[in-house]
């Protein structure tokens, strides 16, 4: 009996560790080399708790495809959730814990999502989309310069396209049409304004309206006959980095990505006043089962210690007033003083969300093909554009 008995004890005591030693999943949009900086903070966070972690990749296209139905049926697929879609969150809060006890007091550069005064996405680091990266070897080598005008822009276009072995002056990142859509915000900032880019997200002002099309017409349509037709972005990327293409529009992840950030130089459109800029939100779904050991890693993520050590490792800039440029390697300390007299604008698919975002980046796939669709395009648009009320 007793023998028995011993036996039993030793099976719940062997299942128990077991279940201590289950990774807490998380779910997160990066992959590849722009996902290890992030791994790397993760591995930090196991070694002081012993808490395991499972680190999965799902694109918030992805996850609003998915998630729906799990949370319907009272699952999830991970116990901490990264997107960038804030509108989606806050959609879907009824299914997030609220955070509010764990973040109060941080004093975060971006805000939290509060719905019905509860939190349930927290900001986690943010990134800005500056322009146009180039090698500075590059530009070296082959007597180039960051432009001051558009006619210098095109000059710079028409100098690289010159170069032995180039391909096309401008590397175009895809993936689903998201970095299209990036470059296409920042030529509507730079030539008509951070006031015209806000009433496009909020449905004041129409894509078919004249003083939109002409920055389609005028500046963005002779750009795209400098520009590689979308190519895979982190291949783009690569290819751009082996002297392929000149220039490379991108976030600042990218200078987490690349060989040797400090051979990496930026520039804006000239004239641009205002950079789109954003961050990731982290949130936990009520039906996971290790709430406490996702609240302990969302404690550390936001901690000045779990900041700290992420922005350090380049690619990402921090949400937090009190963690600053001194603790950016190199590249992203520049990067912050370059665009620290810059208006910060939000990105425009994002914050529309939905099926127009889904729109967006289809009419604009289309549109770096066939240059000549730009009316049916820009009527796509405003018919996608979702109705109010």
């Amino acid at each position: 009996m007793l023998k028995r008995l011993g036996i039993g004890l030793l099976t719940a005591v062997v299942g128990l560790l077991a279940w201590s030693a289950e990774p807490l999943v998380v779910i997160g949009p990066w992959s590849g080399a722009e996902a290890e900086p992030f791994e790397a903070v993760l591995q930090a966070f196991t070694e002081k708790t012993g808490i395991p972690v499972d680190y999965r990749v799902m694109r918030a296209e992805d996850l609003a495809a998915v998630l729906p139905a799990q949370f319907g049926a009272g699952l999830t697929p991970g116990d901490l959730i990264f997107t960038a879609w804030g509108w989606w969150v806050k959609e879907f809060a009824e299914h997030m814990v609220d955070v509010s006890g764990e973040i109060a007091g941080i004093p975060f550069t971006t805000d939290p999502l509060i719905v019905d005064g509860r939190a349930v996405g927290v900001p986690y680091v943010t990134w800005v989309k500056p322009g146009f990266w180039y090698r500075k070897s590059f530009f070296e080598a082959h007597g180039l310069t960051p432009p001051t005008t558009w006619e210098e822009f095109i000059a710079l276009l028409e100098k690289i396209e010159a170069i032995p072995g180039i391909e096309k002056a401008a590397a175009s990142g895809d993936g689903v049409g998201w970095p299209l859509s990036d470059m296409t915000e920042h030529f509507i900032i730079t030539f008509g304004g951070l006031n015209m880019h806000l009433g496009l997200i909020e449905g004041t002002i129409k894509w078919e309206s004249p003083e939109v099309r002409a920055i389609f017409e005028n500046y963005l349509i002779p750009f795209l006959a400098h520009a590689s037709d979308p190519i895979e972005w982190t291949a783009a990327l690569d290819m751009w980095w082996d002297g392929k293409y000149g220039i490379y529009f991108m976030g600042n992840w990218l200078t987490g990505m690349v060989e040797d950030p400090n051979d990496l130089g930026v520039f804006t459109l000239p004239g641009c006043q205002a950079v789109v800029g954003g961050t990731d939100y982290m949130f936990i779904p009520k039906y996971s089962k290790r709430v406490d050991d996702a609240l302990a890693l969302l404690r550390y993520l936001v901690s000045v210690e779990g900041v700290a050590l992420r922005v350090s490792k380049g690619g990402k800039l921090s949400m937090r007033a009190d963690v600053g440029p001194e603790h950016y390697p190199p590249a992203e300390a520049a990067l912050a003083q370059a665009v620290g007299a810059l208006s910060i604008a939000p990105d425009m698919d994002d914050t529309i969300g939905g099926d127009w975002q889904l729109a967006f980046w289809d009419q604009l796939k289309l549109l770096w093909v066939k240059p000549e669709a730009l009316d049916d395009v820009l009527r796509a648009l405003d018919a996608a554009y979702p109705k109010k009320g």
